[in-house]
């Protein structure tokens, strides 16, 4: 980055590496550790003034608890009222409830306070097939570009319970209905602001409305880096060609003596940099890595660059940066971590804590620039159709060149690099 001022696995098997195992949403007995909400934009609650808020919040807490008990071993809602909300936000997990309903009813699972995770009577009775209704639970139903509804029907006869089982990862989401795959890794599209990406972070809420709805045995299992990575490494097994034999500079050029191979990894030497990028050259590519910062630390990505100059300008540069480290408080948007150097601002907040391991693929396709970090599209964007902040970016109309690394004096570290082309 230039600065103006100066395991591939099945996926049902990775969550055994985890140590912890999953634990209670609900302690069986009452609403501790949850709250009632509204249907609202978590960007406007966000906005509103404490007080408003406080008043908001204690109306969505007493419809709450008018509407919503405890009844034996379950939580059950008569289908009006605020929806019961987690106090915690949750990032990648993996959610287990149960859940049965009457006919009539409707209700979701919003993930990260968005919906949803459709629940509904799918009868041709409930008068809602012409909604998508037909097609089953399970599905992203609030989807617009993305996949909406399930592949099959797994809902059970009203009167008996069904499981569903959620997992996400970024804002991938996969979902099972009674143990049959109802979303498979889609995208679920932020229903708020669809402009965004999902945030990073958010409540569980289990939406209810037009009839009774029962849950019981809620449990979570937070994802940690390594497993998250684990399950992004497993979506797309097919066409990719290592870049990196894990021990030695091997199909590597440039400034190699900038950096050197520790632990399965390329890292730039601390105080070095320089530009380290493949022998072969690429045209349109997807490329994918794990990369992980030092405090501060910054690097970029080169794409399509051809050998000499400065890729940022002669290529285009894909930032590689600690953008939450305080020295970094006046950046320019277009300076961002994932951002395409001088041209796209990426959408922040995705990157994990300094010092874990973040999973990142690009894509290049034309001119068309797609980042994807931890699971995240947070740039996707048609370069040829904007201006750049830079003089002279020649490289902005590239069409080929290596990819590669371009150090500015940090311990950044990559592995698991991996190129398909396309």
């Amino acid at each position: 980055m230039r600065l103006a001022f100066a395991v591939s696995c099945v996926l049902p098997c990775v969550l055994l590496a985890q140590d912890k195992a999953p634990v209670p949403l609900w302690n069986g007995t009452d609403f501790a550790g949850w709250h009632g909400q509204r249907h609202e934009s978590p960007y406007k609650l966000e906005a509103m003034a404490k007080d408003a808020r406080a008043k908001l919040q204690a109306e969505d807490d007493a419809t709450m608890r008018a509407h919503w008990r405890v009844d034996g071993n379950d939580l059950v809602n008569d289908g009006e009222g605020a929806y019961l909300t987690t106090d915690e936000a949750f990032g990648d997990a993996e959610f287990w409830l149960e859940y049965k309903t009457v006919a009539l009813a409707d209700s979701g699972i919003y993930l990260r306070g968005s919906p949803q995770v459709q629940i509904w009577d799918t009868t041709e009775a409930g008068g809602k097939w012409k909604h998508g209704a037909d097609k089953g639970s399970g599905g992203l139903w609030n989807n617009e570009v993305g996949p909406r509804f399930p592949p099959v029907v797994a809902d059970k006869p009203f009167g008996e319970w069904n499981s569903m089982r959620i997992r996400m990862v970024g804002e991938l989401v996969w979902v099972w209905l009674n143990d049959k795959l109802t979303v498979d890794g889609a995208r679920m599209e932020n229903y708020w602001d669809r402009k965004r990406a999902l945030p990073a972070t958010g409540p569980l809420q289990l939406q209810t409305h037009g009839g009774e709805i029962r849950f019981r045995n809620l449990k979570v299992q937070r994802l940690d880096a390594a497993a998250a990575n684990a399950i992004l490494a497993a979506t797309s097994n097919d066409g990719w060609k290592s870049l990196f034999d894990g021990t030695s500079f091997t199909g590597w050029q440039g400034d190699r003596d900038n950096y050197e191979v520790a632990d399965g990894a390329i890292r730039c030497k601390a105080g070095k940099g320089g530009n380290l990028f493949t022998e072969g050259r690429y045209g349109d590519f997807t490329v994918r890595l794990q990369f992980r910062l030092p405090p501060g630390g910054n690097n970029g990505l080169a794409i399509r660059y051809p050998g000499n100059g400065d890729p940022a300008y002669t290529g285009v540069e894909v930032q590689v940066l600690d953008d939450t480290h305080p020295k970094y408080k006046d950046l320019k948007p277009y300076q961002a971590h994932g951002s395409v150097y001088g041209v796209v601002p990426s959408q922040r907040g995705y990157l994990r804590p300094v010092g874990e391991w973040n999973f990142e693929e690009v894509t290049v396709r034309g001119t068309r620039y797609m980042v994807v970090l931890n699971g995240t599209r947070i740039v996707d964007a048609d370069i040829a159709t904007l201006p750049s902040d830079l003089k002279d970016h020649p490289g902005k109309n590239r069409t080929e060149g290596h990819f590669g690394f371009c150090g500015h004096g940090d311990a950044v570290e990559f592995r698991a690099i991996a190129i398909k082309p396309l």
